[in-house]
């Protein structure tokens, strides 16, 4: 079978299976309910087949269940983003292919074309296809009641929709004036927006098409004050809260009846196969237990899950070690794909006036950030593991310089405090601490989540060599939604955070790390606000380095090539090494992922969100059981 990839535009085509399909001899899954249809109708006429040898695997067997542990009753919705069913979606290569979709077709980089699998079935075995394509766009996000916001940014280009048309039963079509180099990206997310919705199971809460008494009587049970709150509720693709929903993911939430203790059931109807003619995934369940985030490592180390990356940290390292012959489980060490572990962000956007002007002065960020001993760091936190330098992009994206890394990132406190006195900090207190214009002492306060104890104690120790330089650093702890409240009202300073989110872009992936577009990141709320409102909240960037990474980004929205977003990515990677715009510590950090009786999980891998989906790339549905 062929599938195609869609790669800056262009149509490339990959050998997903080498035979023909009607060789294929499908085999019947044990266990399954024997009142379903048999395989060769549950599955589409051309499923997605998966050659296991090819990508270095092993053939699984069915069956059996993969346990592990959650935090938190809401990560149950995990299991949408483990599954990594989407309508394209990336492999262990970055490379953007075809999985729900048997194909894509693009032209000029604004017609897309998708064909979906003939004979494909969503999780109760009604068709998927066309129609449900139409009534998410249609219905949904073109329907003021349900989305009064409009269209989602990454449907608009230039302020404008698109065109879509319902070609035929399997085929759609979007089409925009110009190019649209966001769309695709956004459907291979670990939350992606499912621009298709169970048409036939929706429809009856919406009042287009349901019957009104039946409406008025489910809104009641739900306390919903019309159908569209009623619809809302019902319509949850991400967060397997709605048990009834159907769904096209490998493992399908089907009961509510505890909340401490989740099982995800096989999609009997998912369009994978192996290359033998198994129905993929091959694990019967997952099971989510919810436990204390902080005694997971324990519990791991006890043998209590199959498989767990989730609530585990480089600091748990040593301890799961020393548990794995005892308990039957490996630790395998995957790299972390955030541009850095830990990221010292000064607030660009804060409202003193003194500050404001320090932040926006390169020599004042190079001086804090050459006044770090980040080997230090490495040593003393990371046993040495990690890579000391900039919160950038990593030596496994193909858009990397080892100068984005390095530059202003040496410890050299002799050149800070030489860009100290240059900028005109020279008078001191009698404590010697350097004071502002005003008088005031450069005492900085740095707000955490406290979420992380790594970075509490990173800000330990760079508030010994910060000193080193007359200026004084409070660590601060907070809450999450406290220090985002300080960052709305600018009244924070400067925070830690983990380092960039996409650490191992291509350049068909959007730049939006680098740019303040969205107002969550605490560096640049303001300007990311004003971004999102269209103007009508936050402030204009005005700044000459951000007006500079605004342009550009709104340049990739419209780009065409992959040699216009390269030079696009290549200028913006360049600006936040040259200003340091985000002071990183140390990348490269391990994520252990604890193993226990579960094959064809790599022992190397990346652990990432976007790209990604942690477990998600890795294609978790190929995962089997050994016992």
């Amino acid at each position: 079978m062929l599938v195609n990839t869609v790669r800056a535009g262009l149509f490339v085509t990959a050998v997903m299976f080498a035979g023909p399909l009607a060789a294929l001899e499908l085999k019947e899954t044990p266990g399954l309910d024997p009142a379903l249809p048999p395989v060769a109708e549950r599955l589409p006429s051309e499923p997605l087949v998966v050659d296991l040898q090819a990508k270095g695997r092993t053939v699984g067997k069915h069956g059996g269940a993969i346990d592990t542990l959650i935090g938190r009753a809401k990560d149950v919705r995990l299991i949408n983003v483990w599954g990594y069913a989407r309508l394209v979606g990336y492999n262990e290569k970055l490379e953007l292919l075809p999985d729900i979709l048997e194909n894509v077709e693009v032209e000029d980089g604004r017609i897309f074309t998708f064909h979906t699998r003939e004979g494909h079935k969503w999780s109760d075995g009604h068709p998927f296809g066309a129609e449900d394509f139409r009534y998410y766009f249609e219905d949904i996000v073109s329907n003021e009641k349900l989305t009064p916001s409009g269209l989602p940014p990454f449907l608009v280009v230039n302020g404008k929709g698109p065109k879509f048309e319902v070609v035929d039963e399997t085929t759609v079509r979007f089409t925009w004036d110009d190019p649209n180099p966001l769309f695709l990206p956004e459907l291979a997310k670990a939350r992606p927006p499912f621009i298709y919705r169970p048409a036939h199971y929706l429809k009856q809460f919406h009042e287009k098409y349901g019957d009104p008494d039946f409406i008025t009587k489910e809104a009641a049970k739900v306390k919903a004050r019309s159908w569209a709150p009623l619809h809302a509720k019902k319509d949850d693709m991400y967060n397997a809260r709605n048990v009834r929903l159907p769904s096209l993911q490998p493992w399908v939430r089907m009961r509510d009846d505890s909340d401490l203790r989740f099982i995800l059931e096989r999609n009997p109807y998912y369009h994978r196969v192996d290359s033998t003619g198994q129905q993929l995934p091959y694990a019967d369940n997952v099971i989510m237990t919810v436990a204390d985030g902080k005694l997971i490592p324990a519990k791991t180390q006890a043998g209590e899950s199959d498989l767990q990356a989730r609530n585990l940290s480089f600091s748990d390292i040593t301890v799961l070690k020393k548990g794995e012959k005892q308990n039957g489980y490996v630790t395998a060490l995957w790299s972390n794909t955030k541009g850095s572990e830990i990221s010292i962000l000064p607030n660009f956007t804060v409202k003193d006036p003194e500050w404001r002007a320090l932040f926006r002065d390169n020599r004042f960020r190079h001086a804090l950030s050459l006044g770090i001993d980040r080997n230090l760091i490495n040593r003393v936190l990371f046993f040495g593991l990690g890579t000391p330098g900039n919160d950038t992009i990593l030596p496994a994206s193909p858009l990397y310089k080892p100068e984005y890394t390095t530059k202003w990132a040496e410890y050299d406190p002799d050149k800070a405090n030489e860009l100290l006195d240059e900028i005109g900090l020279t008078r001191r207190d009698g404590e010697g601490t350097r004071l502002l214009p005003d008088g005031r002492p450069i005492e900085i306060i740095v707000e955490t989540a406290g979420e992380a104890q790594v970075q509490d104690d990173a800000l330990e120790l760079v508030s010994e060599m910060w000193g080193e330089l007359g200026i004084k650093l409070f660590a601060k702890p907070s809450q999450r939604d406290n220090l985002r409240e300080r960052a709305i009202t600018g009244q924070l300073v400067m925070s830690v955070w983990w380092g960039l989110e996409n650490g191992i872009p291509t350049s068909e992936m959007p730049p939006e790390d680098l740019a303040p577009v969205h107002g969550d990141v605490l560096s640049w709320h303001s300007w990311g606000d004003y971004y999102e409102t269209k103007g009508e909240g936050g402030e204009k960037p005005d700044w000459a380095p951000a007006e500079r990474l605004m342009e550009l980004y709104n340049s990739w929205l419209v780009s065409k090539t992959p040699e216009e977003r390269t030079k696009i990515w290549d200028e913006m990677l360049q600006i936040h090494a040259n200003e340091t715009i985000r002071i990183g510590l140390v990348s490269g950090v391990r994520q252990p992922v604890a193993i226990k009786n579960v094959e064809n999980v790599p022992l190397e891998g990346i652990y990432g969100w976007d790209p990604g989906a942690h477990f998600g790339i890795h294609r978790m549905d190929e995962f089997y059981l050994t016992n």
